[in-house]
């Protein structure tokens, strides 16, 4: 049973081909569990939106269940519950949608409407604790490349630096390594084919870092299309995989941290937090180390399984406006597949209290 205290949130995410559940309360992960039918999409390359969908019609009420069996407790020690409504695909959204406002009114309890991105920031607290105010995040995902600075994640606006103008890093990671003949996600894939490799062996651009670019903004488009050229240029012969993964690795990751990095000093930021699934990949992780540690930046990331999307992120969400005070959702909230960030809150109710706040 769950001790007296701020409630027991349990999230629910469902935006794209992994199920996940957890369950947090002040701060401090109790359970989560996740299912993936990632093997699914593989032999198609990418995830279909349908098959997705029915996966997470199936795998929702076991990976619920697996959650509260792993934190030891029941369904009537829950006392919120949190979902992902946005950004993502459609179907998916309305899976993860439909059961938590199922279990929010099954079980009397409030519900919360969460931004997928808020969550991976979020994930981060469950193994460093509070972040920090203000600090820069850096998401890297699939979807998604952007450099936020955050100050009070449940209560203040989301200010964005910079974002994608085109493919997101983990995007080119799945694009390029289709190329390759590298199976699908890309990202893991290029990340081990790299071990082997020389990351300079191939002089990829470095997109949007002239004097005149953007300073914080990504663009990984022109990167996916020049590593395409080179693979193209090797038609016929063996293509040294080892060597292009580690360079368009290398340029990605010099890209993300060169930016980020930038980004800290020009704020007067001490922390930079790196979240989202591309955070996971290795040599994102040592450049944005070794560079923070030269400029004197704390480098926050969250250990590996909550770099990907999972329960637990949205839970933490949902715990941090629960303890903030905001507003539940009403029962006919909806979801919102493209989503902007500029609140941790998806529902109009719970925004307007932070704008007040």
């Amino acid at each position: 049973m769950a001790s007296p205290g701020s409630p027991v949130v349990l999230g629910i995410e469902s935006s794209c081909d992994e199920t996940g559940a957890g369950l947090v309360r002040d701060g401090r992960l109790l359970g989560h569990a996740v299912a993936s039918s990632m093997d699914e999409h593989a032999r198609y390359g990418g995830v279909v939106p349908e098959i997705a969908a029915r996966a997470h019609v199936h795998s929702l009420t076991p990976v619920v269940r697996r959650a509260l069996d792993e934190a030891g407790l029941t369904m009537a020690d829950i006392g919120a519950v949190a979902v992902t409504t946005g950004p993502g695909l459609s179907g998916a959204l309305q899976v993860g949608l439909a059961g938590a406002k199922g279990l929010a009114y099954g079980l009397g309890v409030p519900l919360y409407g969460v931004h997928h991105l808020a969550g991976h920031v979020a994930a981060d607290t469950l193994e460093h604790g509070p972040l920090p105010d203000p600090c820069m995040v850096l998401i890297v995902s699939g979807g998604h490349t952007s450099l936020l600075l955050v100050r009070d994640l449940a209560r203040d606006p989301i200010v964005h630096l910079g974002d994608t103008l085109d493919d997101a890093a983990g995007e080119c990671f799945d694009k390029v390594a289709r190329v390759f003949g590298l199976p699908y996600p890309g990202g893991p894939a290029i990340d081990r084919a790299a071990r082997e490799g020389d990351p300079k062996a191939v002089a990829f651009p470095r997109p949007l870092t002239g004097p005149r670019d953007d300073p914080y903004g990504f663009s990984f488009s022109g990167l996916k299309t020049a590593a395409a050229r080179w693979a193209e240029r090797h038609a016929g012969q063996e293509l040294p995989v080892a060597d292009g993964a580690a360079s368009l690795q290398e340029a990605v990751a010099d890209v993300l941290t060169r930016k980020a990095v930038a980004a800290c000093k020009e704020h007067g930021v001490r922390t930079l937090v790196v979240v989202g699934g591309v955070a996971a990949n290795s040599r994102v992780r040592s450049l944005a180390e070794e560079r923070c540690q030269a400029a004197g930046i704390t480098l926050r990331v969250p250990p590996l399984r909550l770099c990907t999307d999972n329960g637990a992120m949205i839970a933490a969400v949902g715990d941090l406006l629960v303890r903030a005070g905001a507003e539940p959702a009403p029962l006919n909230l909806s979801i919102d597949p493209s989503a902007p960030l500029e609140y941790a809150a998806l529902h109009p109710v719970a925004r307007a209290a932070q704008a007040v706040a």
